[in-house]
């Protein structure tokens, strides 16, 4: 193309993209043709845990609940009656397909259709859907990232059903189809895909954490569960200049060209007004998402001009990855409506912010008892009991981090998301822990021991943990410098990419905190048989891992060169490009704490 035909093409675009109109949709409606409360259509393309209550028989859902909540396989002999009340629940709903939906290493899902039609002995045409169909699948996986663990002649590939994430629907032009959440296997058995770790380091951690717990007296937790809210970020283009750009189109990212006449100089978008086309396009993205059970509470205008946020209510960590794969899913399909391009790369323009993936991670409680049902662990709690339980967990927390930052920062790592890490709007690669001021105050006093000076329980009221409720939010500023932030009852993971899947690390980050977790508990099962009381032996090991992991916490400005030549001095890694990132994974320490698990072969 010569510069004539460029501009002329230009002022063509700019032409169209001047007479675009925001589009309307038609939105959910009742019979009588009033517009329905998003309560009232939330989750009308889901099987869930409602559902499934009002649809199977007492003891199918009780058995189907316990597998839920243990982790284990579904029981067969309920497999037919599950089977076909999902049949006849999406049939009644106008689905005539099905499929394993499944996350194979590619960043992305997918799925292999089949219908729900078949044929009887007279060769006439029926639905049928039966227990062995739900449970399992047999895609070829011939084609997908397999690691080396595979060769192509091996084709064979296996879906199974993950019971604890809701059955759904997606809708499009001319159909629907019914999509099962799915892990995806080997014919060995290998893991092949991004869920069948995090299921594992779920189960993991829950492990870890009951251990630890129950030393302390609360011996009535059943599981715990990593909670997960996933920030998504993305750019919105128009499609007539998108179309413009082979390098966008290709690659997500413009590789030639100048700056603009204006980027974000003026700091005028971030939490502007929302232009009227890019709020008519969330409007319809969001109902779209919430039929499926995606529970978004948050948009707004981002930094850089084009961008945009959209945030969910905090899930289990396994159903909010699967929520936030079909974001994205659904950002790019609405998007096309809307005549935009969604452009979900970490860095796609030179000189103005690029996305994240902000992952606000915490621990919750499902314990026999409503005195700790639904507690959530990074709680700082209101009484000394609870303020020592949550010393407790963020020390493992902190151990965690600590000693596995390497493999945190392999976690994140990619071509597009090292464009983007310490881009003056992202964290650098190197990985530290924000705590905001109150918080760090009260770790130096237990590291200089001063806990240790009276009793434990009117230590902790002296140190003033159980203020921490009351001023948290006064005291734990986000940091937006910091990679892995205290933001008052979670830790926000900042470095994700936006384009990355949140399986692989919430797996790490699970994993590293449950390695923890077993270190703290061994060492507080040492303390307790010398004799020293519970609260006692706990600060006790409080302050030796807040002395261990002194190097990972930093307050300041990570951005700064100063602290690249602290973060060294410290001995912390500092990995900025994807390659000598991944070679994190195969040190030594790091297959021997993965495989010692039982999260990775």
């Amino acid at each position: 193309m010569n510069m004539g035909t460029s501009i002329n093409a230009r002022f063509e675009a700019i032409r169209e993209v001047s007479t675009r109109t925001p589009r309307k949709f038609d939105p959910p409606r009742d019979e009588q043709g009033k517009r329905l409360r998003v309560s009232e259509f939330y989750g009308v393309n889901t099987f869930d845990i409602h559902k499934m209550k009002e649809k199977l028989p007492k003891d199918v859902y009780i058995k189907i609940v316990q597998t839920i909540e243990s982790g284990k396989k579904l029981d067969r002999e309920i497999a037919n009656t599950v089977a076909n009340a999902i049949k006849e629940w999406a049939l009644a709903r106008g689905v005539t397909h099905f499929c394993h939906w499944f996350q194979p290493q590619t960043g992305a899902t997918a799925e292999k259709h089949d219908a729900f039609l078949t044929l009887d002995d007279n060769n006439r045409g029926m639905e049928k859907f039966s227990g062995s169909q739900l449970i399992q699948s047999e895609p070829d996986a011939s084609s997908f990232p397999s690691g080396g663990m595979r060769t192509t002649f091996e084709a064979r590939g296996y879906t199974a059903w993950d019971p604890s994430s809701p059955v759904f629907i997606v809708e499009h032009t001319n159909g629907k189809t019914l999509c099962i959440p799915s892990v995806f296997i080997s014919y060995h058995g290998a893991a092949l895909d991004e869920k069948t770790g995090l299921l594992r380091s779920i189960d993991l951690l829950s492990q870890k954490a009951c251990e630890l717990l129950s030393l302390i007296g609360y011996t009535g937790v059943k599981r715990v569960l990593p909670t997960l809210g996933v920030e998504q970020e993305y750019f919105l283009i128009d499609r007539a200049f998108y179309n413009l750009r082979p390098d966008l189109i290709m690659t997500g990212r413009t590789l030639m060209g100048g700056q603009p006449p204006k980027g974000q100089q003026l700091e005028d978008h971030y939490f502007g007004s929302i232009p009227s086309r890019a709020q008519a396009f969330m409007s319809e993205m969001e109902n779209e998402l919430f039929k499926t059970g995606v529970p978004l509470k948050t948009r707004h205008n981002e930094v850089a001009p084009s961008q945009f946020e959209c945030a969910p209510i905090f899930e289990e960590a396994n159903i909010a990855t699967d929520h936030n794969q079909l974001v994205m899913e659904v950002l790019r399909k609405v998007a096309l409506r809307h005549n935009f391009a969604v452009l979900l790369h970490e860095k796609p323009f030179a000189g103005v912010n690029g996305s994240g993936k902000h992952n606000n991670w915490s621990m919750q409680i499902t314990a026999s008892g409503p005195e700790l049902d639904g507690d959530n662990l990074l709680d700082p709690g209101k009484t000394p009991h609870q303020n020592i339980r949550f010393l407790l967990v963020l020390a493992g927390i902190l151990k965690g981090v600590h000693k596995h930052a390497g493999l945190l920062r392999a976690a994140i790592a990619s071509a597009g998301n090292d464009h983007r890490l310490g881009a003056n709007e992202a964290p650098p690669a190197i990985i530290s822990v924000f705590l905001g001021d109150m918080l760090n105050r009260i770790l130096d006093e237990i590291e200089k021991g001063a806990a240790q000076e009276q009793n434990p329980e009117v230590a902790v009221l002296k140190l003033g943990v159980s203020k921490l409720p009351e001023v948290m939010k006064d005291n734990t500023d986000r940091n937006r410098t910091s990679p892995f932030a205290f933001t008052g009852n979670k830790f926000e993971f900042r470095a994700v990419g936006s384009s990355a899947s949140t399986a692989f690390p919430i797996t790490i980050l699970n994993a590293a905190v449950a390695d923890a977790f077993a270190e703290l508990t061994a060492a507080l099962k040492t303390k307790i048989k010398g004799s020293q009381g519970i609260e006692a032996a706990v600060l006790e090991i409080v302050r030796e891992a807040i002395k261990q992991t002194h190097a990972i916490r930093f307050e300041g400005n990570n951005y700064s060169e100063d602290w690249v030549k602290e973060a060294a001095k410290r001995g912390l890694p500092n990995l900025r490009k994807t390659p000598e990132a991944l070679a994190e994974m195969v040190k030594p320490a790091s297959k021997d704490m993965l495989s010692r698990l039982g999260l990775f072969t």
